[in-house]
């Protein structure tokens, strides 16, 4: 049974920076793409960044220029660099990772950007 784990969440100032990890157990296969998506209250879930096997990335525009994504395939592992964090940042991010066809999903880890 595939399980993530989260974490890296907290509380930071605007300006400030956050770091993300997620790891990945129980599989028998490879880890095709890896992302993290976060969903703010009242709001619905989006991609915030994704990475590929072969290391190709891709980013919402709002995070372009300040997150990075980043992979670990030995260790099944994604990060999430947060710079610049803004106020809009705040909600709750997600691991999450594609398995053959399959989408898992970790519990989620709140960022909350507030003076």
């Amino acid at each position: 049974q595939v399980q993530l784990v989260e974490s890296g969440g907290g509380l930071v100032q605007p300006g400030g920076s956050l770091r993300l990890s997620c790891a990945a157990s129980g599989s028998r296969f490879s880890i095709n793409a890896m992302g993290w998506y976060r969903q703010a209250p009242g709001k619905q879930r989006e991609l915030v960044a994704r990475i590929t096997g072969g290391g190709s990335t891709n980013y919402a525009d709002s995070v372009k220029g300040r997150f990075t994504i980043s992979r670990d395939n030995a260790k099944n592992a994604v990060y999430l660099q947060m710079n610049s964090l803004k106020a809009e940042d705040t909600g709750v991010y997600y691991c999450n990772v594609k398995i053959r066809i399959i989408d898992y999903w970790g519990q989620g880890t709140q960022v909350t950007v507030s003076s």
